[in-house]
């Protein structure tokens, strides 16, 4: 006679079962929800960014070739560009980059020691490679290489890092041949924001933090002499301490910076109707976009801008701590410091509260170098979210 099981026992069969897959599901949807999280955000900025570029752009572009739509046009192109790198970098498994970590960052020092030989010199500094129509500038590329570099040695000097050795040696020459070579040309912003990224990736590595801390402070009193060595950023440090005193010279950024704000007020003054943009508030476009911003939305648009950046944060250090291994850890702690402290000195310089290092503000001050970048480095961490979701889900019993 045939044996039948009765229904409870088929229940209490296949409830593991149901439960697994639940919980599978949710493991995918919720990594589904963060990466789509981030794309939803960072679209947003890029849009904000582009109506703000239409706006601050629209005088500078009349008076260089009477278009008013030139350098948005170009914008546009340049985000286009963005977006494919996005989806292109979303379907490299992140372990490629570890491979390709060093060739990636030795390219990097080529085209650095190049970018100095035969480099385009625009305001006393030499950052650009003019190849045809297209410009290049390596430093926005070396930010990830050397994040890149610096997680993929710390992984594989996991066991050793109690050392100081085979912590200071390796740091010390990724971080020094670039900064030094970045500091020839000179770009002293793209150091800060290689270094300070570079010590929180330490941080959330298995280094002992009485090294990092160490380090840390070693580098800050470096960066210190650095920015006290010439007389332009002994300047740019005297007009953020005092920028009246000189308030249509070196000071002349600050202020009418602060006045732009000032006029926008909790609402802004309307989308289009900036004043600043009339040749007021010099580079309105590229680094002080963020001043145009809080002029036509006001501190309601400003402090959305801040929470969308926020946002990122969150979600980029939520990809990072479920990352499936230590160098995907490590990349997206990185990509993420990167991003949100470009953007928190962008903005600290806009409104005052920290030197003015001309960084360009990410996914919308006017550049086509740092969006290509900046997208790209958002595709990274996606693939490393859709990878600690395959993991996760893989390691769930069947």
């Amino acid at each position: 006679m045939t044996h039948v099981a009765p229904p409870d026992a088929l229940v209490s069969e296949d409830a593991p079962k149901q439960r697994h897959a639940r919980t599978r599901a949710k493991i995918r949807s919720d990594g589904g929800r963060r990466s789509v999280l981030l794309l939803v955000v960072v679209a947003m900025l890029v849009t904000i960014g582009l109506g703000a570029m239409l706006s601050a752009s629209s005088v500078v572009s009349i008076r260089a070739s009477a278009d008013q739509f030139e350098l948005f046009t170009r914008q546009v192109l340049w985000v286009g560009l963005g977006f494919a790198a996005l989806v292109v970098t979303t379907f490299i498994p992140y372990n490629w980059w570890r491979r390709i970590a060093f060739p990636l960052y030795a390219a990097v020092v080529v085209g650095l020691v190049i970018t100095l030989a035969i480099g385009d010199r625009r305001g006393g500094a030499t950052r650009w490679i003019e190849l045809g129509p297209v410009t290049l500038q390596i430093a926005e590329v070396a930010k990830f290489a050397t994040l890149s570099l610096l997680a993929a040695v710390l992984t594989k000097k996991d066991a050793l890092l109690n050392d100081i050795r085979h912590v200071a040696v390796p740091v010390a020459a990724i971080l020094g041949t670039v900064g030094l070579l970045l500091l020839a040309q000179p770009d002293f912003g793209s150091v800060l924001l290689i270094v300070t990224p570079a010590f929180i990736v330490l941080a959330a590595s298995a280094v002992p933090l009485r090294f990092v801390f160490s380090m840390a402070g070693l580098g800050a009193m470096a960066m210190v002499v650095v920015a006290m060595s010439a007389d332009y950023r002994k300047t740019r440090l005297t007009a953020w301490l005092r920028p009246f005193d000189d308030a249509k010279g070196a000071g002349l950024q600050a202020v009418q910076s602060m006045v732009a704000l000032g006029t926008g007020g909790m609402f802004g003054v309307g989308l289009g109707q900036s004043r600043a943009r009339w040749l007021w508030l010099p580079n309105a476009h590229t680094d002080f976009i963020f001043a145009i911003i809080g002029e036509e939305t006001g501190f309601a648009g400003a402090s959305i801008v801040i929470l969308l950046f926020a946002m990122i944060g969150v979600a980029g250090v939520s990809i990072a701590f479920r990352a499936p291994d230590m160098y995907g850890r490590l990349l997206a702690i990185g990509i993420v410091s990167w991003l949100t402290v470009q953007a928190l000195v962008n903005i600290g310089g806009v409104i005052g509260v920290v030197p003015i290092t001309g960084v360009p503000l990410p996914f919308i001050s006017s550049g086509g170098n740092a969006m290509v970048a900046s997208l790209a480095a958002i595709g990274v961490l996606i693939n490393i979210s859709r990878s600690s979701d395959a993991a996760h889900a893989s390691s769930e019993p069947a």
